[in-house]
């Protein structure tokens, strides 16, 4: 398939659509949620009205074969608050890890789950990062075990930093099934609504995306049937078994959820990025000093000009990975982390400048630009902070074990 640039029709319909709600629902409603760092439950329940939430429209937007439509709903989603569209957004990592790993069976009997429906929205919650582990995937302490006897796997450990975590309807959660393997010796295992031994910490209090729910996971002696193994366990023994005769085995499942995620987690960085750009635009021509509009500064104004250059250039760097994503285009060169690297750090950028630009008035809760601040600096955290990041590329780029 070839790439392009020009939205068609469906794409841009699609755009508008979300944008309309993001500008209608989402913004009104930002503040207030940020406040009171709640999961903002009536905004889900308008999104699953309206079709917005749930799992046909996840499906049609992933069934888009450009790869765009998921980025553009992500950038107008967030565009509208960042907090907000994490509440929305978040369950879509549950998603991910679904569908990256596991069976069309898995995904007709989970997915829907992750989500609920109108009248009883849900989320859902992928459980990776760990305390003593972070980034290091392959120091994942969680433990995964097989009873035969009684067909289940027992699950022990604890997962920090989980978006939904404790509060979701489905839980995914990766753990090692032979620790001696590392990072090839894991595997990811939904965990039912209700399941006994699953708690969740107290919500905790973060600097940006207060609106979404983050808590860490504890899992005590937690027994999930023998179906909830994504991909099942045939495929599970025969991946074990090549990686202890060191044959090349396929990527773990963190890392493949990450993979398929981080372009759309690029987008959500865009959208902050672009809704702070906007508003310190707007406020740059209608601020007036020494009898001017401060637009007219030079200062201020390539402020603006870098700004949006940088927005427009990380936007051609999410779009290409997420097209490179859908259509089984190798990432050679690291192209998807390219892509939530630049995005990440110019929505830090740009959020920082938007405030100066708006001086004392950009410090104070007044003005949007100070809670996208704060917003937007997981991006270089989460999701494989811009380190990693550029580890990854570095190693695509070197073909060396850059350490």
């Amino acid at each position: 398939m070839e790439f392009w640039l020009d939205l068609n029709e469906e794409q841009n319909e699609l755009r508008e659509w979300v944008h309309g709600f993001a500008e209608s629902v989402i913004r009104p409603a930002a503040s207030e949620w940020d406040e009171r760092e709640e999961t903002p439950w009536p905004v889900l329940q308008e999104a699953a009205k309206i079709g917005l939430y749930g799992f046909e429209f996840l499906i049609n937007t992933w069934s888009d074969s450009s790869g765009l439509s998921l980025p553009l709903v992500n950038e107008e989603l967030f565009w509208g608050d960042g907090g907000i569209g994490m509440a929305l957004s978040g369950t879509s990592l549950a998603v991910a890890a679904i569908y990256g790993s596991g069976t069309p069976e898995q995904m007709v009997e989970w997915v829907p789950q992750c989500f609920g429906d109108e009248a009883d929205p849900k989320v859902g919650a992928f459980c990776s990062t760990e305390p003593e582990a972070g980034s290091d995937v392959a120091a994942m302490r969680t433990r995964a075990v097989y009873d035969e006897a009684a067909d289940e796997w027992v699950l022990n450990g604890q997962k920090a930093y989980a978006t939904n975590g404790g509060i979701a309807n489905v839980h995914v959660v990766t753990a090692s099934v032979d620790p001696a393997l590392g990072s090839r010796g894991q595997a990811a295992f939904v965990v039912p609504p209700g399941t006994a031994g699953l708690v969740g910490s107290k919500k905790l209090r973060k600097l940006g995306l207060r609106a979404s729910h983050t808590a860490d996971v504890f899992l005590d002696d937690v027994r999930v049937p023998g179906r909830c193994l994504l991909g099942g366990k045939d495929k599970l023994d025969e991946r074990l078994a090549r990686a202890r005769e060191g044959k090349r085995a396929s990527g773990q499942a963190s890392m493949r959820t990450f993979e398929l995620s981080r372009p759309a987690v690029g987008a959500q960085a865009l959208g902050i990025a672009r809704a702070a750009y906007e508003y310190s635009l707007e406020y740059a021509q209608s601020r007036v000093q020494f009898g001017r509009p401060i637009v007219e500064n030079q200062a201020i104004a390539f402020a603006l000009a870098d700004m949006r250059t940088e927005i427009d250039a990380a936007r051609l760097l999410v779009w290409r990975a997420a097209w490179m994503g859908r259509n089984d285009r190798p990432f050679s060169a690291g192209e998807g982390s390219m892509s939530k690297l630049k995005a990440g750090e110019v929505a830090v950028a740009v959020t920082e400048k938007a405030v100066q630009i708006l001086g004392g008035a950009g410090y104070l809760r007044d003005h949007p630009v100070e809670r996208m601040f704060r917003d937007a600096k997981i991006y270089t955290i989460f999701e494989g902070t811009s380190e990693i990041q550029r580890l990854v590329i570095s190693r695509a780029i070197t073909g060396r074990q850059i350490r």
